[in-house]
């Protein structure tokens, strides 16, 4: 079995945030939480799992008009995901091998 997964972000949520993130210079909350098509409450828990691991930032802009809570995929973050990736890689070539 590879060493490289990372439980933090093979959590099907949080696996897609990142994968998102990946894709992006910062997403919107609300536009997370419809790619994942689940509750603000869901969202929000996901996201704090990652910030706290240091893999996202999350931020809130002041300025006109309602706050809204920005995310961004950190440096750790983005290598955190990247090594993940080629893990579930290594995994599925390795499954393939054996059939």
């Amino acid at each position: 079995m590879s060493t490289g997964l990372n439980e933090i972000i093979h959590a099907s949520n949080r696996l897609q945030i990142c994968a998102f993130l990946s894709g992006v210079t910062q997403a919107e909350f609300g536009s997370i939480r419809d790619m994942l098509g689940v509750a603000d409450s869901v969202t929000s828990k996901q996201l704090k799992v990652l910030e706290a691991a240091g893999y996202v930032v999350l931020s809130k802009p002041t300025g006109k008009g309602r706050v809204k809570t920005w995310a961004a995929l950190t440096p750790e973050g983005k290598r955190a995901y990247a090594e993940h990736v080629a893990a579930l890689k290594e995994l599925i070539a390795g499954a393939g091998a054996g059939a």
